[in-house]
């Protein structure tokens, strides 16, 4: 193509400014006719000239809006959705007037960094106000009292840059959104005076907030306050008048922490050292809440401390130190997290008086603790072992996890010992004969290892696992006998007739596991189809045949009667087991699991066990004949143990 007329460009490139200037003037003559009153140098009826009226910047070229400053004007009237037309937008501050209407759309104003429109008379928020706004770095629509009810939705996450959010007073409710992971350069969160509700989200920790406001909810935050302790940027946290439960966490990597205020909550345990040795800290408040134990002493350079008693469940005044038994009968609550119904109950400084507790007939020594049937989570204290009268002790029908703390062994008057119904592991410790020791039903990982994450142990109280020469050598040997175990096995299975003979349709989904496995099966950064299956019919192939062993959900609500409560065998520290039935007669072993319960310790259990059981056979070990992934569910399908429980065969 040849080169265009030197005229006909320009007229192109006058054509293309006047319309960039018509569109901005468009938008600031749109504003000007909605605000009143009018700043002196404005207009209503052109824009001649706006990049000089008070309150506008614009770029070089003197065509297009980068800022718009109108604070404390007292103005009234509204903001124009055409203010989202202005595309080189930087900062819009309209704050401390008397704006009343929709706060307009922003969205995919790119370039836009400040907001700040707190403190005035707004009604509602255009849905996807905070879509695109990728260099936003300040927001501010705190003081909108007037606001309808909105919620703060996982757009929040596009602001990449932002380091300022600033809502309080806002009508805000609902969950805060769990999308800190994309706000690494967030430094102050002020969302205090408004109706959140539900748990602080995972993803605070590690965030780099230092000034954290989410006191007086409406109806109040819940749950743990655990996450704090991971936030080590934190200088100023507002947690006041909620309704938060539990301890408060280890502040040891908190030591920038100057405010912290916590009152007015339903907080409770021991209130740790690490808190009163905080190094910069200036103001706390501690009461209204359950906690016990001794009076926290502060140092002197804690200069306002709020720690009226109220309903706080101290034991001793400052200075004096609470009985031995009361503090080893905390400890042992730390164990499950300091439920509510103990912190309620365990308010003095003599154990004898407390619910669940039996003494002797002096009223001086705890002989009997019976916490059995209160569903507690947690793990069991070795500050049992503290109490060196005690016979019985009842912690049967819990929800416990992790080891039998081998100390408990040492109790020398111990007679009966009861953790049956619970999802404990790890070695069982040697009670004496002496001892009742009870442990079934229930706790079928109890004598074996489960995987925590970061390797494979037992407990706090299992030393690591070390492999002795002898111990290789049988493993060798073992190896070579499952080989010509599997191989008979194999050639055996080749020549038996098939059983189930229907084929599976499968959805699309797709997984990719690594687990370092070489080999068949498909287990090593091979794509097997995980999701959901939804459609059978009678031709094809047997479903467990050639290493294809993901198996369609519905299969498997038929065989187990849609999961119904009557076929539960056992429940395990990740899911509970359901007994099942193909349509063949195969008898199957469920072990249903949801990841958004397993976390990454769970989803590592899932994996492992699919690599491991799907390529071993052994007489402690249950064959794994498929699994399944279903939105959030992750299924195992074992064979069936008809001499006991799935869990039973893991002993």
């Amino acid at each position: 193509m040849g080169q265009g007329h030197p005229a006909l460009l320009l007229s192109l490139s006058l054509l293309l400014l006047s319309s960039a200037t018509a569109d901005d003037g468009s938008a600031i003559l749109k504003l000007a006719k909605s605000i009143t009153p009018l700043p002196s140098d404005w207009s209503t009826k052109s824009p001649t000239g706006f990049c000089s009226w008070r309150g506008i910047k614009c770029d070089s070229s003197n065509t297009r809006v980068t800022s718009i400053s109108l604070s404390k004007l007292s103005l009234s009237g509204t903001l124009p959705p055409e203010i989202s037309t202005l595309s080189e937008l930087q900062s819009l501050t309209f704050q401390d007037n008397q704006l009343s209407g929709a706060i307009p759309s922003l969205a995919n104003l790119t370039k836009l960094q400040t907001i700040l429109l707190n403190t005035n008379n707004f009604t509602s928020i255009s849905p996807g106000f905070l879509q695109g706004l990728t260099s936003l770095q300040t927001l501010s629509v705190g003081d909108n009292v007037n606001l309808s009810p909105w919620q703060l939705t996982a757009d929040l996450a596009q602001c990449a840059s932002l380091t300022t959010l600033t809502a309080n007073e806002c009508n805000l409710f609902g969950s805060i959104p769990d999308v800190f992971e994309s706000l690494p350069s967030l430094q102050n969160l002020r969302l205090s005076y408004n109706n959140f509700t539900g748990a602080l989200p995972p993803s605070f920790a590690n965030s780099g907030i230092q000034n954290l406001w989410l006191n007086n909810q409406q109806n109040g935050l819940t749950g743990s306050i655990e996450v704090i302790g991971s936030m080590t940027q934190l200088a100023q946290v507002w947690l006041h008048k909620n309704e938060f439960t539990g301890p408060i966490p280890d502040l040891t990597g908190c030591k920038s922490i100057f405010d912290l205020q916590l009152r007015d909550n339903q907080l409770s345990g021991i209130v740790p050292a690490s808190l009163v040795s905080l190094p910069k800290l200036v103001n706390v408040s501690l009461s209204n809440n359950k906690f016990q134990g001794p009076v926290p002493q502060f140092p002197p350079s804690v200069t306002k401390v709020d720690n009226n008693v109220g309903n706080n469940k101290y034991c001793a005044p400052p200075g004096v130190s609470c009985d031995a038994q009361v503090m080893a009968m905390l400890e042992i609550a730390g164990g499950f997290g300091y439920p509510s119904i103990l912190s309620d109950g365990w308010d003095d400084n003599n154990a004898c008086g407390w619910a669940f507790v039996t003494c002797d007939a002096d009223k001086k020594n705890v002989v009997t603790v019976n916490l059995a049937k209160q569903h507690f989570p947690g793990r069991i204290s070795p500050s049992f072992a503290k109490l060196p009268s005690l016979k019985n002790l009842y912690l049967n029908d819990n929800n416990l996890t992790g080891s039998i703390p081998d100390s408990l062994t040492k109790l020398p008057e111990l007679v009966t010992f009861d953790v049956s119904n619970n999802n404990l592991s790890g070695k069982i410790p040697n009670f004496p004969a002496t001892v009742k020791f009870i442990t079934k039903p229930g706790n079928p990982f109890l004598g074996t290892e489960v995987e925590t994450g970061g390797g494979t142990t037992t407990s706090s109280d299992v030393g690591p696992t070390k492999i002795s020469g002898g111990m290789i050598a049988g493993i060798i040997a073992a190896a070579v006998i499952f080989i010509a175990v599997l191989s008979f096995v194999l050639y055996k299975y080749k020549k038996r007739p098939r059983k189930y003979e229907k084929k599976v349709e499968r959805d699309s989904g797709k997984a990719f596991f690594n687990n370092g496995i070489t080999g068949g099966g498909g287990y090593n950064k091979v794509s097997i189809e995980l999701n959901s299956q939804s459609s059978v019919d009678d031709s094809g192939k047997n479903i467990f045949e050639e290493g294809n062993v993901s198996l369609p959900i519905e299969v498997i609500r038929q065989a187990t009667d849609n999961f119904h409560e009557i076929n539960i065998t056992g429940r395990g520290g990740f899911g509970v087991v359901y007994k099942g039935e193909l349509h063949d007669g195969t008898e199957i072993a469920v072990k249903r699991m949801e990841s958004t319960v397993m976390g990454t310790k769970g989803m590592g259990e899932f994996q492992a066990e699919i690599a491991v059981l799907t390529k071993v056979r052994h007489r402690h070990l249950v064959a794994l004949l498929g699994f399944c992934i279903n939105g959030n569910e992750r299924l195992l399908v074992y064979e069936y143990m008809p001499q006991g429980t799935l869990g039973t065969a893991f002993i």
